[in-house]
């Protein structure tokens, strides 16, 4: 290719087989890990406060390996990251199904969060290195959304496995999509594709990341922090409400599952939204609505009551669809994309760690129903503060200057 050769305008489909389906695999299981794993818990014996702190250790596991995952990816690009993450998951849902108690459920979900921090981090510097601004949240929204089938899916089929077979089974749809993820991206993801490949580089003191951009992770990080504890409580908060009013695992599934479909509706109309509005046009109203619908969680009687709470949750977490990632994306500086995303994971991650933990804990000394008012409660200051203090990150790439009326001699 000569070197004035304009390149290729990038393309959203390029990313289906070795983003996209790989996603919707993985989702699948993942789903169906996050709606069970509490009640395989309680079947082992575990308390609701126990049970929590099992479902907990996942997202403490993300948080624990997203600044490592971080080094990781900028030593060995993306596509060892990439399949070394899913080989991971694959193998550690694995021993989560086998656990004998709940202390080894726990330890291999710790592991299970671990490796995920690294598929996460992967998925998003490849796609934020092959897709320009102007549609990276549409590009983004799409792996959000590819996720949000899989979460619709995962539930309801982990609940009639779980039914038939047991908890156990359910765990185990992670394995199965982790291997049919592992083929795609081994076939398909070659480093050399382009933009979409993430280079190795020589990391970056962690230190000077959180200088240079601590503006961004006090303010846009901290609202991520809140949007992690209501997306998480709500995981925690629907099944566990669900068994206090004796619902059978097959409708706790429904209720997971259908919050998942309306959530999934809307990935990319949000993604065109970000692209044209703002990132703020939707993470503002899902934490809103997300976190009103928490509040209400206390107020249901019946799965008729549960299920539409829970479609509200599911509405307003797809408002949310792929912002984590693109406000990720956006600030990430390309000398230390890996570094830095590694931080950016982990300041959100402590949402992720914190919202089942809150939920564990508000529970234990109190009651579920306080425990849902809480987690509501730091969703709605989270939207206070991305609406008031976090920066607005979509920045459009001007037009080229117009050519000059006039012509000059070659």
């Amino acid at each position: 290719m000569a070197a004035d050769e304009p390149q290729a305008p990038f393309r959203i489909r390029s990313l289906i087989t070795t983003v996209y389906a790989p996603t919707l695999l993985m989702g699948i299981g993942q789903s169906a890990v996050l709606a069970f794993v509490v009640l395989q818990a309680r079947d082992l014996g575990a308390s609701v406060g126990v049970a929590s702190l099992v479902f907990a250790m996942r997202g403490l596991g993300v948080m624990a390996f997203d600044v490592p995952a971080g080094l990781l990816l900028a030593r060995i690009g993306a596509r060892r990251s990439m399949l070394s993450a899913i080989a991971l998951i694959g193998f550690f849902a694995a021993v989560a199904a086998a656990s004998p108690n709940s202390l080894i459920l726990g330890a291999a979900v710790f592991a299970l969060g671990g490796a995920t921090a690294l598929w996460f981090l992967t998925r998003i510097a490849l796609v934020s290195n092959a897709a320009p601004v102007e549609q990276r949240g549409r590009a983004l929204s799409l792996v959000g959304g590819s996720q949000r089938i899989g979460n619709f899916a995962g539930p309801a089929i982990g609940g009639f496995v779980a039914q038939a077979v047991g908890f156990e089974g359910a765990l185990l749809l992670q394995t199965a999509g982790a291997a049919g993820a592992f083929v795609l991206v081994f076939l398909f993801f070659r480093e050399r594709d382009g933009r979409a490949a993430v280079a190795a580089h020589a990391p970056i003191g962690l230190g000077r990341t959180l200088r240079e951009h601590r503006h961004s992770f006090l303010t846009a990080g901290l609202a991520m922090v809140a949007l992690q504890v209501l997306r998480q409580g709500r995981q925690v908060v629907l099944p566990l409400w669900g068994d206090e009013l004796g619902l059978e695992p097959a409708e706790i599934g429904l209720v997971v599952g259908f919050a998942s479909a309306i959530d999934m509706m809307l990935f990319y109309p949000v993604g065109i939204v970000m692209d044209r509005f703002g990132r703020k046009w939707s993470a503002v109203p899902s934490m809103v609505l997300m976190g009103a619908s928490l509040l209400l969680v206390p107020l249901t009687d019946s799965f008729e009551t549960l299920l539409v709470v829970g479609l509200v949750s599911g509405f307003a977490n797809g408002l949310g669809s792929g912002i984590g990632m693109t406000l990720g994306a956006d600030l990430a500086p390309p000398a230390s994309q890996g570094e830095f995303l590694g931080v950016w994971r982990f300041v959100s991650d402590i949402g992720t760690s914190a919202g089942p933990f809150l939920v564990a804990g508000v529970a234990t000394v109190s009651t579920l129903g306080v425990a849902c008012v809480a987690t509501g409660g730091v969703g709605l200051a989270g939207a206070a503060v991305m609406a008031f203090l976090a920066p607005e990150t979509l920045r459009r790439r001007r037009p080229p200057e117009a050519a000059p009326t006039t012509s000059t001699p070659p």
